[in-house]
């Protein structure tokens, strides 16, 4: 067992369940579309931030070292799709919703992960502080993708779930809307944070 593993799952627990994109959008999908209809957003966010810290243990952390203009590229190309997705947000139709399609699909959360400028700073911190090159680098590696995965399940199932609950107090579309509008304008801190 990693010598310092109270210290990774406490630093998991704090980034997987403090608001995100991820987190936020979660909710938005629990309160107008349901649990089920959300379930391809908790599964694109959860393997693709899995597929994330694979890749960063495989060499994508010395990639950024040796090459930070990507990173940094990436975090715009990530503020590019989150503004997209509060706009979404925002001005989706509240009276059709449970109707409707999620906007928020597997492919599109499972890729963002890698654009994701919390979920790929996260990754950076966890895979270059807990993980190092010596006998134990397969073992300590295992473990830490495994809590990746355990963490971010949890997390995004939980604020789906947050989300759903909320939606026994929307009584009226007026309610609704200004929900929707709560959720883009979090989205949009949520950006905000990245940069300072």
């Amino acid at each position: 067992m990693h010598p310092e593993i109270i210290s990774i799952c406490l630093f998991w627990f704090v980034t997987a369940f403090t608001p995100g994109p991820n987190n936020i959008v979660a909710s938005y999908s629990g309160f107008n579309f349901g649990i089920i209809k959300t379930i391809p957003h908790i599964l694109g966010v959860t393997l693709g931030f899995t597929a994330l810290i694979i890749s960063l243990i495989v060499g994508l952390i010395n990639i950024f070292k040796l090459y930070p203009l990507i990173q940094e590229v990436l975090k715009y190309l990530g503020t590019l799709f989150l503004l997209y997705l509060a706009f979404k947000i925002s001005f989706s139709n509240s009276d059709n919703n449970s109707n409707s399609d999620n906007p928020v699909k597997f492919i599109e959360t499972f890729l963002f992960q890698f654009l994701n400028p919390k979920g790929v700073i996260v990754g950076i911190i966890v895979v270059s502080t807990y993980i190092q090159l010596d006998e134990n680098y397969l073992n300590y590696s295992l473990q830490v993708i495994i809590l990746a995965l355990l963490f971010s399940v949890t997390s995004i199932t939980s604020w789906t779930f947050v989300g759903k609950f909320l939606r026994n107090f929307a009584t009226n579309e007026k309610f609704i809307k200004y929900f929707n509008y709560a959720m883009s304008l979090l989205l949009l801190l949520s950006i905000v944070t990245f940069y300072l």
